[in-house]
């Protein structure tokens, strides 16, 4: 892993993220994860209205998570097979921490949802920016638990949608860099 976090964009330029299958502890402590949050909290957010919330799944709870993932996921696919169900339960106990980050727009705010939607996507960038400067390593993950309203219910209201699970610890073998878009490719000047 890089770790050359002298100055900030150093710090910037050596994240990368890690598969929340292979972190291992230590993972952030009480008052790391604290300031993760902080730190979290503190991305654009036009007409100052937090439409984010983070839910902290502890150690304790991940037994129950994989039972509402396994049950919501039945709920949806009755014919799930034994290899589904596994993967449910397995995405539920993966990396020592995890933070669940909600889009919680504010209904009737002259803010436009799709603002309040960057927000939420910004602070699930801060909180892996964030885990780096603490020395972890961050997984940003969706796919099915995000989309289930029955999972979404479990963590937030009916007008919230899962922006992602935020797992977080040690890596357990260094980190590969993997192949980045090249300026030329991504980057073009206006023609007015």
């Amino acid at each position: 892993m890089f770790n050359d976090t002298s100055t900030p964009l150093s710090l910037l330029l050596s994240r990368r993220s890690g598969k929340p299958r292979d972190m291992i502890a230590p993972g952030p402590d009480a008052a790391q994860m604290d300031l993760i949050l902080q730190a979290a909290s503190r991305v654009p957010d036009h007409g100052k209205l937090a439409p984010w919330r983070f839910v902290i799944v502890g150690a304790d709870q991940r037994d129950a998570l994989a039972d509402l993932l396994v049950t919501a996921y039945r709920t949806e696919k009755p014919d799930a097979g034994k290899l589904e169900l596994e993967a449910m339960v397995q995405f539920a106990h993966q990396a020592p921490a995890l933070v669940v980050v909600l889009s919680s727009p504010v209904a009737g705010s002259k803010i436009p949802v799709w603002e309040q939607e960057l927000s939420a996507g910004a602070a699930c960038m801060q909180l892996l920016n964030a885990a780096h400067a603490q020395g972890f390593v961050g997984g940003w993950l969706t796919g099915w638990p995000s989309y289930s309203p029955k999972v979404r219910d479990a963590f937030g209201r009916a007008e919230d949608r899962i922006a992602g699970f935020i797992f977080m610890g040690s890596p357990s073998r260094p980190l590969e860099e993997r192949p980045r878009p090249q300026a030329y490719d991504i980057i073009e000047n206006w023609q007015s």
